[in-house]
């Protein structure tokens, strides 16, 4: 029900790991995720750690769907002395073509412990439904 539009995406993750370069609003780096389908809906787990609830974008235009978050740094101002800095800090985004079997006007969007989590429901037009036959009835007798 999803398909991935960057085959490119993993290798641009490996560049930055092995440079250090964050990510940037012109090209923002890779969040992991996962995508699951739970009964009547699909799931989709971004991961987000240390990402404000504010500084997280989610749009739909027909059938892409866009994730963009930024991640600040915590500690800020004149007094502040950065001893360590690993966390990777910038943007980053995740574009996903979904089916046209999903209902992108009933997406749920929740933030909880550094993961956002998308619920899209399958669309009442995909699921498996009866075709009921119609015409006229066949009153014909044998024999007559």
């Amino acid at each position: 029900m999803l398909m991935r539009t960057d085959p490119f995406r993993e290798l641009d993750r490996l560049a930055q790991q092995l440079t250090g370069v964050s990510g940037t609003w012109s090209k923002p780096s890779a969040m992991p995720m996962d995508a699951y389908r739970e009964g009547e809906e699909y799931v989709i787990a971004l991961d987000l750690p240390g990402v404000a609830k504010d500084a997280i974008d989610i749009d739909v235009e027909r059938n892409m769907l866009t994730v963009k978050a930024e991640r600040r740094p915590v500690a800020t101002g004149e007094d502040v002395q950065v001893e360590l800095s690993e966390r990777p800090l910038g943007v980053f985004s995740r574009q996903l073509v979904l089916a046209d079997t999903l209902d992108t006007e009933r997406i749920r969007a929740d933030y909880d412990a550094g993961v956002l989590t998308l619920r899209i429901p399958i669309a009442e037009r995909a699921k498996p439904r009866k075709i009921a036959i119609g015409g006229e009835p066949d009153h014909r007798q044998l024999g007559t």
